[in-house]
């Protein structure tokens, strides 16, 4: 992992200060910024976004969809978990625990929103990071990366209907032509930029590929600090009256975190994968794409929301909760071995 990778929470945590103390500094040249924009899209934030995403939906290889067959169990366990479980169940424990058991203690008009950033969390799977995790746990690279490409080959398609379906059972109404808007500008103009740069640099070679990409790699990272300097810079006077949100937030996503990765390792291990199949199909299905989620926040419920809070607590706890969760299933590799130790 690289510095910025490692420390990312540490990061995270003094972009919360310094945006809430910017924000408390220069109110009106904050309030600028947010009037930037043209067809409910903030200009500035739409650009980080795009520098944020492309870089690493270069490293996707679409072609590794041929690899799909080779894995089709865990394949299957991927996909179910991530598109049958994970949205859903993020759908539930928003309702538990934000609509019913902390309400009391968060703002009533927040409820809502709050509520449809755990899901634009949940319905994006996680796409550049799951290749970190995967090397952490020694896991298959072939894998790893075909069920990242059919992950975001369904998103292009997916993201928008899911989202749309899981709000309305929750009683949120979101514009169509909004979330439309965000799955082109934020999914599919991105998918298709990002692969002509990728085979316009694989036509000169791959050490030139290499070499751009490790100075392009940095930008996403930090383009993300940027924005969310600006998003805290919003969301500093709702923050300040109301510390314990985050803190509150963060606990279904925790919940969401472990019990899907838990069920997809479990899964794996059920249908008979190996282990270096197991470990990247069970963290996919517990990480995020962190950075679509909080785009797609911003772009339907605007900087002050508590959708865009919402999403920014998934960025604040994925680092440590992720390097726990590679913890866990590299030091059980013996107990998910057993079964096939049995049946030879």
């Amino acid at each position: 992992m690289s510095v910025f990778e490692r420390y990312l929470t540490v990061w995270v945590f003094l972009c919360i200060v310094a945006g809430i103390a910017l924000g408390q500094s220069f109110p009106s040249a904050f309030q600028a910024i947010g009037l930037m924009e043209t067809a409910q899209v903030n200009l500035p934030v739409g650009l980080l976004i795009w520098v944020m995403i492309i870089p690493m939906l270069v490293k996707v290889d679409f072609g590794a969809l041929g690899e799909v067959r080779r894995h089709v169990k865990g394949i299957g366990v991927t996909l179910f978990v991530n598109w049958l479980v994970k949205p859903f169940s993020m759908a539930f424990l928003g309702w538990l625990f934000i609509r019913h058991w902390f309400a009391p203690m968060l703002p009533p008009d927040q409820i809502d929103s709050y509520i449809a950033g755990l899901i634009l969390l949940a319905a994006a799977p996680c796409t550049a990071m799951v290749f970190v995790w995967s090397r952490l746990t020694n896991g298959d690279p072939l894998f790893t990366l075909s069920q990242v490409a059919l992950n975001d080959s369904i998103m292009v398609l997916a993201f928008a209907p899911l989202v749309a379906f899981l709000l309305g059972l929750s009683a949120i109404t979101v514009p169509w032509d909004t979330l439309l808007t965000s799955v082109v500008l934020y999914i599919a103009i991105p998918v298709i930029l990002a692969q002509w740069l990728r085979k316009s640099l694989l036509f000169k070679g791959q050490a030139r590929f290499d070499a751009v990409m490790a100075q392009i790699g940095p930008w996403s990272i930090t383009a993300l600090l940027a924005m969310l300097v600006l998003l805290f810079a919003f969301q500093g006077e709702a923050i300040l009256k109301q510390p314990l949100v985050i803190g509150l937030l963060a606990v279904p996503i925790l919940i969401q975190v472990f019990f899907n990765s838990a069920l997809a390792y479990w899964l794996n291990r059920a249908v008979g994968e190996k282990h270096n199949v197991a470990c990247p199909s069970a963290l996919i299905g517990a990480s995020n794409f962190f950075e679509l989620a909080v785009a797609a926040a911003i772009s339907l419920f605007g900087f002050n929301s508590g959708a865009a809070l919402a999403t920014v607590v998934g960025v604040l706890i994925e680092v440590p909760v992720m390097l726990l969760v590679v913890h866990i299933v590299n030091r059980s590799e013996g107990w998910y071995e057993r079964t096939e130790a049995r049946a030879a």
